[in-house]
């Protein structure tokens, strides 16, 4: 809830022609915020300001377009009507609906601080006080909030980088299976593709053909000698007489 400040007119006062244009203007916005034409007021506030600048011009312009939901421009002219101010009362309605326009904007922490400000100007308000209990529980919830959040982001950057270290590792053994493979068909048929073991193959194939002729030179002269044996025994000498 914001509060308004209505601009009544003294009965006894002496003002300048400008003035009294100004205070005209004041009471004209008072009128159409009243009625809810927000559009209207804000023109008359707006041309009240640019002939005098006043803390009710300015707080009023703020509730103005408050009303019509422009929370951050509202800000603006809260904190002005702050510095405008002439008394604590007045400062304190202005930190009130800056509190309000903070909260409104999500401004949870300023709005906090506003709230403080206007209680220490007037202890006794009540709304002030609400106001300011809710916002700490709404700054309370934000933390949370984002403490979840950061939970939530934290776990998901662990499991893409579980999956990141999986896909990586399962690549490397891909790869080092394929570097493996051509070593492996090289070692199925290690002597067809070794000059230096056909050489060995030669040497013993001809070491095995020398071994054999040399046996059937063996062979024949065995039978030579067999034969020659024979023909020794065939020729008996006679018996010698036994006279």
């Amino acid at each position: 809830m914001i509060r308004f400040i209505i601009s009544f007119s003294l009965l006894f006062y002496s003002l300048s022609i400008f003035g009294q244009t100004s205070h005209k203007l004041l009471r004209s916005g008072d009128k159409n915020y009243q009625s809810q034409d927000y559009a209207s007021a804000e023109e008359s506030y707006r041309k009240s300001l640019e002939k005098e600048k006043s803390h009710k011009g300015k707080y009023n312009l703020g509730n103005t377009v408050y009303s019509q939901d422009r929370h951050e421009e509202a800000i603006q002219y809260y904190e002005e009507a702050t510095s405008l101010a002439k008394n604590d009362d007045e400062k304190s309605n202005a930190f009130y609906n800056l509190g309000n326009a903070q909260f409104k904007n999500q401004l949870l922490e300023e709005s906090i601080e506003s709230y403080k400000q206007s209680l220490r100007l007037d202890p006794s308000d009540a709304d002030a006080r609400k106001n300011l209990f809710l916002a700490k529980m709404a700054k309370l919830q934000q933390q949370q909030q984002e403490q979840e959040q950061q939970q939530n982001d934290q776990q998901q950057n662990d499991e893409n980088q579980d999956q990141q270290e999986q896909e990586d590792q399962q690549e490397n053994q891909q790869q080092q299976e394929n570097q493996d493979q051509p070593q492996q068909q090289g070692e199925e048929n290690p002597i067809e593709n070794d000059p230096k073991e056909e050489q060995t193959q030669q040497e013993q194939k001809l070491s095995k053909e020398d071994a054999e002729r040399l046996l059937q030179i063996i062979e024949n002269e065995e039978k030579k000698v067999q034969e020659k044996l024979k023909k020794v025994s065939g020729k008996r000498n006679k018996p010698e007489k036994d006279w």
